[in-house]
């Protein structure tokens, strides 16, 4: 046995050396030139596969389905609070023209996040019936053969004469179980999983209103874009018109050249400013698409205006309309109930459970030899830990705690939001009034200034200032009036319904 081991050890030191060996000769500029063509990837790259245009082709179709099923569900929720508005439309029939009531009715059957909460708040439904499956029966089946060859300890004649090899079947091998009744336990766990569903539904809702604000907002900076863009073209054209005044006067002799070099100047600068007008509402077409859903929206003309009509709001009204629309507290409240169902569920576990089973087999060492069947009904406890359980009621008992402060939190949130935006709209609607008076006077100061300068007694500086007032003046009061739809927008959201307009004009 010695001579054996040490054999042994002589041929693995052999082998060890001989792999030191093999390895020595390896050149190592080939190794580096090996590490050296390696790429570095920081996510290794897929392999390119063959694509399969049938399994394409029906993956296609189901997420057109996908889409189709979650848009009928956004439209239903939208029109439920919304019914003054039909939301079934299509891009297509709008020859290039479109209001603001279409690109929400888009949004609503078109834009990823929607579609997204419409889709989560299945994920949750679906656990509702997870949740009284316990109900259920559990089913088992299957077959079973075996080829056994006993183990023999003993030398008895008895066990002489017993056969060592044979053959065992179970065909079939059929059990079931069935949750007769648990004490609540199954009733308080499907009732939470429908509060956090409910309150997954006013998830989606959120999203929905979210999505509405921002297409607004998109629309109405697309709005006030068009109307900066032909300011700036009406500045451009009397700076034109200056520019001649000055050079024909130049020309008589009635005006000096610093005149004429200055129009040249302010044109500039006016040209300039429109250039970025320009691209401004490019990008404000660009945000519009965006928030629809629909990068074809991209080039549409608007037909809706911004709104010029006094909203007719109350701040009490508007508080308790939140209290009983908006969303997000509408799901804070469902989620405290679902964690009140949770501390229910967890003090439910240290009751046991009452089910009944059945089971039936046929085989032996034939496959018809015998058959078999058992059934009955047991009460147990299933791996009762007192002190976990304990603990896991404790648990559920701070969830709640926390889920009642995030309620209260979500309400003070809700009157914050719903003050803030009450008294945004009021600060720009008191703006409107001012700014539009002022642009009342930047506009006749503007024409008594080129009036002077046309007739030979104002310069250039007197009807430049007057033309940047009246330049501000408007851009000042289409902001105010941008700001004023996007506060009434803002409240909207906020208080989770639509508010009432008046037939005032601002």
């Amino acid at each position: 046995m010695k001579k054996f081991i040490n054999l042994c050890l002589i041929y693995s030191l052999i082998f060890s050396f001989g792999n030191l060996a093999l390895a020595a000769e390896v050149p190592l500029n080939k190794v580096a030139k090996k590490e050296k063509d390696e790429k570095v990837h920081i996510v290794k790259p897929e392999k390119t596969k063959k694509i399969n245009l049938k399994r394409q082709k029906k993956q296609n179709k189901e997420n057109a389905k996908t889409k189709q099923e979650t848009s009928k569900e956004a439209e239903g929720m939208y029109e439920t609070k919304f019914p003054t508005i039909n939301s079934k439309i299509e891009y297509t029939d709008m020859n290039g023209e479109v209001t603001l009531s279409d690109c929400i009715k888009l949004a609503i059957t078109h834009h990823p996040t929607i579609m997204s909460a419409i889709s989560n708040a299945e994920i949750y439904k679906s656990r509702i019936g997870q949740a009284w499956s316990n109900y259920f029966p559990t089913l088992s089946a299957g077959v079973n053969y075996s080829r056994n060859d006993m183990f023999m300890t003993m030398s008895s004649a008895f066990m002489r004469n017993m056969n060592q090899k044979y053959n065992m079947y179970y065909m079939p091998q059929i059990s079931a179980n069935m949750l007769l009744f648990d004490f609540g336990k199954t009733k308080a766990f499907a009732d939470s999983a429908k509060r956090t569903f409910e309150a997954s539904r006013y998830d989606a809702e959120t999203s929905i209103e979210l999505v509405i604000y921002n297409v607004k907002v998109a629309y109405y900076n697309l709005v006030f874009a068009e109307i900066q863009k032909t300011v700036y073209e009406d500045t451009v054209k009397d700076f034109e018109l200056q520019l001649k005044q000055a050079k024909a006067q130049y020309e008589i002799g009635r005006k000096a050249k610093i005149d004429v070099t200055t129009a040249e100047y302010n044109l500039g600068n006016a040209k300039v400013n429109l250039i970025k007008a320009k691209n401004t509402l490019e990008l404000a077409a660009a945000e519009l698409a965006n928030s629809v859903g629909i990068p074809e929206l991209e080039n549409v003309v608007l037909k809706d205006k911004l709104n010029t009509k006094k909203y007719d709001v109350n701040f009490k009204d508007l508080l308790a309309t939140a209290e009983a629309s908006r969303p997000t507290l509408l799901s804070a409240k469902k989620q405290m109930d679902a964690a009140e169902m949770n501390v229910r569920s967890a003090k439910r576990a240290f009751t046991p459970d009452i089910s009944a089973f059945g089971s039936y087999n046929q085989g032996g060492r034939q496959i018809d030899a015998d058959y078999g069947y058992q059934f009955g009904v047991q009460l147990n406890y299933t791996a009762l830990n007192l002190m976990l359980l304990k603990k896991q009621v404790d648990e559920a008992n701070a969830t709640y705690k926390k889920a009642v402060a995030d309620y209260e939190q979500q309400r003070q949130n809700v009157y914050l939001e719903v003050k803030s935006a009450y008294i945004s709209l009021l600060n720009s609607h008191d703006s409107l009034g001012v700014s539009k008076l002022a642009l009342q006077q930047a506009k006749e100061r503007q024409y008594q200034a080129f009036r002077r300068y046309q007739v030979g007694l104002g310069d250039a500086i007197e009807f430049k200032d007057a033309e940047n007032s009246y330049l501000n003046a408007q851009l000042d009061y289409y902001s105010n009036l941008l700001n004023y739809n996007i506060n009434a927008a803002e409240l909207e959201r906020v208080i989770g319904a639509p508010i009432k307009e008046s037939d005032i004009d601002l």
